[in-house]
């Protein structure tokens, strides 16, 4: 009875450590594939990175998004589009400055 207490218990240790590391491995490998963001301003209020703080940082669709603070998430939220395309003109015109 021993035996078997110390196998269930060594199981569900074992899964309970495995899911957590499951999930960074998959987070990591997100943000290694994530296009980085290029613009130095907020992406939804256009202001200045840095300026309230540590910027609020996520990935949407492959895309890095950086955002002045988390508040602005929810109009983000309300239309990815909208900013992506925003996001799609400013890389634009910065390729074409480089040039």
């Amino acid at each position: 009875m021993k035996k078997m207490k110390l196998v269930v218990s060594t199981i569900l240790t074992l899964a309970f450590l495995a899911g957590p590391a499951a999930g960074l491995a998959a987070e990591a490998k997100t943000k290694e594939k994530a296009k980085a963001y290029p613009l130095k301003t907020c992406l939804v209020s256009d202001e200045a990175l840095g300026e309230m703080g540590d910027p609020y940082t996520f990935v949407h669709e492959g895309q890095e998004i950086k955002l002045c603070c988390k508040s602005c998430l929810k109009d983000f939220n309300k239309n990815p589009k909208k900013y992506l395309k925003k996001l799609e003109a400013a890389q634009a015109r910065q390729g074409k400055a480089k040039k």
